[in-house]
């Protein structure tokens, strides 16, 4: 009698060890969560890049202007030049080439932010620190990979948007006018004109402005203990980013610039150094190389401090969708 029932226990015990055996482990459960696609990524730095970049595209225009052309830059000549645009081809024609920023920006900053994404789990996955905030030097680095993937991708729309912003209507009608006019006259190796300087300038500008965004989000969430800032927090973030990338690669942004105009503005600039010693001799360093930079520091980290603060709202928004079983694709 005993004996039987030690051996309906004995029965019993693999029933049990089965059923725990079945439960699915914890790293298991967590990868069953929703998780964003590359394709999310896209959708959202898209939004965020045109969200920007519209705010900010009369500010943008002007200082296009100045760069390009030996004026002295100040403050109060700045807003002469949107004055008078405003009275001789009315309030849009301060978006003038906004089209062509549009159809620039919105797969630069795709590309850029999923890039980004897709960088951070590579070097995380490298490092080992998968799913954990990356340390100094890898978060440096896939803020600069992910900017010189996006510029490569993207340059000639860059090219076109600068001729559009310096030229008027009646030279260039549309976007695809100033790619064909270029390729025809000029040859469509002028339509990579100015690259070297800006993947030079997109280095120290992307890898510092996602390094800075990244490390002030982290800093807050060790001393605050709240996963996600609050979206003023974020924009103050990312201003901080902005404003400190582009000061650190804006000479090369007007070396790029004058570059990617000569053909229009009837200069010769040709090699990087050569462009930076006829701007250094005609204009100097600090009104040549830096012209516009004042203006910079008020447009780049609103542009920044809106793309960054967008595209992780819409990311967060679009996980929340997803652990709701929507999907919007």
């Amino acid at each position: 009698m005993a004996h039987r029932v030690h051996n309906h226990h004995q029965g019993r015990l693999p029933v049990a060890q089965t059923t725990v055996l079945n439960l699915p482990p914890s790293s298991q459960a967590k990868d069953l969560r929703p998780r964003l696609t590359p394709l999310d990524s896209l959708l959202c730095g898209a939004f965020a890049g045109a969200v920007a970049k519209t705010v900010i595209a009369p500010l943008d225009r002007t200082k296009i202007i100045f760069q390009v052309s030996s004026k002295r830059f100040s403050a109060k000549e700045a807003f002469r030049v949107i004055y008078c645009t405003y009275m001789k081809d009315g309030f849009l024609s301060l978006w003038r080439g906004n089209s062509a920023t549009m159809v620039r920006v919105m797969p630069y900053a795709a590309i850029q932010f999923c890039s980004h994404e897709q960088y951070k789990k590579l070097l995380g996955g490298y490092y080992g620190f998968q799913g954990k905030a990356l340390p100094p030097f890898p978060r440096l680095l896939a803020g600069s990979l992910a900017g010189t993937t996006a510029a490569m991708l993207t340059y000639p729309l860059d090219m076109v948007r600068a001729r559009m912003a310096v030229t008027a209507k009646e030279m260039y009608s549309n976007i695809m006018h100033v790619f064909v006019r270029i390729s025809q006259e000029e040859g469509v190796k002028t339509l990579y004109k100015g690259f070297t300087p800006t993947i030079l300038g997109v280095i120290p500008y992307a890898g510092i402005t996602f390094f800075t965004y990244e490390t002030l989000k982290k800093l807050h969430s060790d001393k605050t203990k709240r996963s996600q800032p609050y979206p003023y927090e974020r924009l103050a973030f990312g201003a901080c980013g902005g404003l400190i990338g582009q000061s650190a690669s804006y000479p090369l942004d007007v070396v790029r610039r004058r570059m990617q105009t000569a053909g229009v503005t009837g200069s010769s600039y040709v090699t990087i150094l050569g462009t930076m010693r006829e701007i250094v001799k005609q204009e100097g360093i600090r009104r040549g190389l830096y012209k516009g930079l004042s203006m910079n520091w008020v447009k780049g980290p609103i542009a920044v401090g809106i793309s960054f603060t967008t595209f992780d709202i819409t990311h967060n928004f679009l996980l929340k969708l997803h652990q709701m079983g929507y999907s919007i694709h």
